[in-house]
């Protein structure tokens, strides 16, 4: 079962990410703030990150550029789920090393989910 971690501050939306993922058979785990997140990645070593930027105590984008600096994380992809959606911090996220960059408002939760199966399946074939 693949584990995947979301770092959300929203407690909504994490449990609504989080229920739906489940649904579709795979194992949650949640941190509320950037701190939480980075002992959540290196304890439970998740398959995949759904990562917030706006967070507090560390954004996403400081958590993003400390696992992928890190050989041990380098290789979690990290998918970008947040409401910035200007084109220069879309930019800094992908050249930071995210694997995505969902834009909340536009899109729903299952394609969130149909989304994190896709980089999973291409992560399993490389």
């Amino acid at each position: 079962m693949k584990k995947i971690l979301i770092i959300e501050d929203d407690s909504f939306l994490s449990e609504m990410y989080s229920t739906k993922l489940i649904q579709e058979g795979f194992e949650t785990e949640i941190a509320v703030d950037g701190e939480q997140g980075i002992d959540k990645i290196k304890n439970i070593k998740p398959d995949l990150v759904l990562l917030d930027i706006v967070l507090p105590k560390m954004d996403g984008f400081e958590i993003l550029e400390s696992i992928k600096k890190d050989p041990e994380f380098k290789n979690i992809p990290i998918i970008l789920l947040t409401n910035l959606g200007q084109k220069n911090e879309i930019e800094k996220g992908l050249s930071l090393g995210a694997d995505e960059y969902i834009i909340k408002a536009h899109f729903t939760p299952t394609a969130v989910v149909a989304k994190v199966k896709e980089i999973l399946k291409s992560k399993n074939n490389e």
